[in-house]
């Protein structure tokens, strides 16, 4: 499966590499958050580094939110900024492991940290997941990078095409309101579980 290892992620983590950690809740997932009604809802955030979306949605009382990250520096990471937050619900844990069911699960750029060959599993894993009509919502790069290493990009027809066989792709479309160093290079999605 995915040849990045944990040792990998917790060496990026104590060095300080991780250029796409932007230091706080990402602009189009607070606003996608902020219209959410339901709060009792059961939201994964997978591959989350540092948790800030998991730290928006706990401090706006969705507490059925749980973190997920294979990274025990980034959970170290995360318990010291949000010490309040559940342990429970911080799962130190491979993506491809996981076996709980969710009604959300929010996407902040995580499949771009999969290699391509891996990214039909991830797409089965998702779907796995979710309750029944449940949604994967996110932001992935519409960009190349060009690397050997992550992250990885793609373009909307590679994502649409990878998701069309398991959900109802409701949206995919160009952000509107990333952050400045990211516009023009993200994609906000809404997929549906059938």
């Amino acid at each position: 499966m995915n040849r990045f290892t944990e040792e990998y992620w917790d060496n990026l983590y104590l060095t300080g590499d991780t250029d796409w950690d932007i230091g706080y809740v990402s602009t189009p997932l607070k606003e996608y958050i902020d219209q959410l009604k339901e709060k009792s809802i059961r939201v994964l955030l997978p591959g989350a580094g540092k948790g800030y979306e998991a730290e928006y949605l706990y401090n706006n009382k969705f507490h059925n939110t749980f973190l997920l990250d294979w990274s025990g520096k980034a959970i170290e990471k995360f318990k010291r900024r949000v010490p309040d937050f559940p342990k429970e619900n911080i799962i130190q844990e491979n993506f491809f492991s996981h076996r709980k069911r969710y009604n959300l699960i929010l996407e902040q750029t995580f499949l771009c940290s999969i290699p391509i060959e891996d990214r039909y599993e991830y797409v089965k894993q998702m779907y796995n997941l979710l309750y029944s009509r449940g949604k994967v919502v996110g932001v992935l790069f519409d960009y190349d990078f060009g690397k050997p290493y992550p992250p990885f990009g793609g373009t909307i027809n590679d994502y649409e095409k990878l998701f069309a066989p398991y959900f109802l792709i409701k949206l995919m479309d160009r952000c509107y309101n990333s952050i400045k160093p990211r516009m023009g290079r993200e994609l906000f999605f809404i997929l549906q579980k059938p």
